[in-house]
């Protein structure tokens, strides 16, 4: 894709050495399935920094909390998650919780229960949205959180994706690690508001043609992401493909006189 014209100078900047990339903060996204396929999609408000009015997939930078090993934990250990994502356990483990603990935060879905057979059914009570804007406020950890309800991060319920990270012409950068998740039975997403001002739930492919149509916007790894998607015919499906994780860092690189971002 061309690269903006904003960043133009940037990249050439960068290019002869005058300006250092600012570093990649980890994150991590969560593709939240349910039958249809559908995928849920928030659009985020036009007064934000970042990806202002492109719809994506829930998910947020990491917070040192996340890290924390008190953390309760069932499922592949932080370790193994580790081995996937090519990280250190400590990284894993905090990629891991900030996935579960975004994706409640930005949708109300929560993928953790009792224990590690069983998932909460229903956080739609008043209680509950009290502790998802603590959690966003960050007055209250992940740990705390889940401790106080008696309840395990449920780290089985997620499969990897991919890892992508942003550009070195951007202003702002993430590392950000992809996973996929169905959503629970008996849970339910809501519009949640925050940094997001109108959810959807969409088939991928849908998506994927809507944004070619121009009437919605999508950042690259959100479109790439959605058009994989669109070639699995059940949540099944994508829970069971074989993935290999592999970085992708989109360049910029000179093609016929224009710059243009190109991830190989």
């Amino acid at each position: 894709m061309p690269l903006p014209q904003d960043l133009v100078g940037r990249a050439r900047d960068i290019e002869a050495g005058l300006v250092e990339p600012v570093p990649a903060r980890d994150s991590a996204t969560v593709v939240v399935l349910r039958d249809g396929p559908e995928v849920y999609l928030l659009r985020r408000r036009t007064t934000m920094a970042f990806a202002a009015g492109a719809y994506v997939f829930p998910g947020g930078s990491v917070d040192p909390r996340d890290t924390d090993q008190a953390l309760a934990w069932a499922g592949p250990s932080p370790a193994a998650w580790g081995e996937v994502f090519n990280a250190d356990e400590r990284t894993a483990r905090g990629l891991v919780c900030a996935a579960v603990r975004e994706t409640f935060e930005e949708s109300g879905v929560l993928l953790a229960g009792p224990d590690s057979a069983t998932v909460v059914t229903d956080t739609t009570g008043a209680d509950w949205e009290s502790d998802r804007l603590a959690l966003i406020d960050r007055s209250l950890s992940f740990t705390d959180f889940l401790d106080r309800r008696g309840l395990v991060l449920r780290s089985d319920l997620l499969r990897a994706w991919a890892h992508w990270i942003t550009p070195e012409v951007e202003h702002r950068r993430f590392d950000t690690r992809f996973f996929v998740a169905a959503l629970p039975h008996g849970q339910r997403t809501r519009d949640v508001g925050g940094e997001a001002d109108h959810v959807a739930w969409k088939r991928p492919g849908e998506a994927v043609e809507l944004a070619r149509a121009g009437a919605i916007t999508l950042m690259p790894p959100t479109y790439h992401t959605l058009r994989e998607l669109s070639a699995y015919d059940s949540v099944e499906a994508v829970l069971a493909a074989r993935r290999e994780i592999t970085a992708i860092l989109p360049r910029a690189v000179e093609v016929e006189g224009e710059l243009r971002l190109v991830t190989s």
